[in-house]
């Protein structure tokens, strides 16, 4: 029995690389599908935030002398390519998927309206958020805390390359070990990067619960979906 019946997952664009230096790895983009086609078998209701940071990184570019504005606009295309690519994905694993962007390109996605994103969700199809919130300075995380809050969703599943939340870095320090579970308060007071802090605090008022998970891990969706313990759990 799933514990929860409407989610929203986030989905980093680095994640579709697989080992490639940039881009979409094909075989790790089936993988991701399968994943979420597991879940909506099980009669949860997913909508999708996913970040563009294998085509292009707003951040860096802006570091190198780009306008940050123009290089945030260049970074939200991305994440409309990447959903294209998941949302074809996901129909040839038949799935139903609709993209929607807060950026307008009616001939390639239609536009993000929230009452149509609930209708869709509603008739079991899996909606793809795409162009973040539409405006710079705002990152997918924060785009993905604030559809979530939209929709209604009863939790934002943030998919990374580790396992959940740890006290330090695992990579450097063996030491390390992961939280089941912690407070929106605990990770800010101890400074544990989790997402960034408008997303962050975003989350924290709306009362939507975050859980952070390995995307890596065979079956690791399926596990968080039916409340077991898997990842880290933020909460308020």
């Amino acid at each position: 029995m799933p514990a929860y019946k409407r989610i929203l997952l986030k989905l980093s664009g680095e994640a579709l690389m697989g080992d490639d230096a940039f881009g979409i790895n094909r075989a790790t983009i089936v993988r991701m599908v399968e994943e979420i086609a597991d879940v909506t078998r099980l009669g949860v209701e997913v909508a999708i935030v996913i970040g563009g940071g294998n085509i292009f990184r707003g951040v860096a570019g802006g570091s190198v002398g780009m306008d940050r504005a123009t290089a945030d606009y260049m970074g939200m295309l991305a994440t409309v390519m990447n959903s294209l690519a998941l949302a074809d994905t996901m129909d040839k694993a038949g799935l139903i998927a609709r993209v929607m962007s807060a950026i307008a390109i009616e001939q390639v996605v239609e536009p993000y309206v929230r009452p149509k994103a609930l209708q869709y969700l509603e008739e079991g199809k899996v909606v793809v958020f795409a162009a973040g919130t539409g405006n710079p300075f705002f990152t997918t995380d924060t785009a993905a805390a604030l559809r979530g809050a939209e929709i209604g969703a009863e939790i934002v599943l943030k998919a990374t390359k580790v396992d959940g939340v740890y006290s330090a870095d695992p990579n450097k320090d063996p030491s390390a070990t992961r939280y089941t579970s912690i407070s929106f308060d605990e990770a800010i007071a101890r400074n544990l990067q989790v997402m960034d802090a408008t997303a962050f605090a975003l989350c924290r008022d709306q009362r939507l619960p975050v859980k952070v998970f390995s995307i890596f891990k065979p079956g690791a969706l399926r596990r968080v979906v039916l409340g077991e313990d898997e990842g880290t759990l933020v909460h308020v």
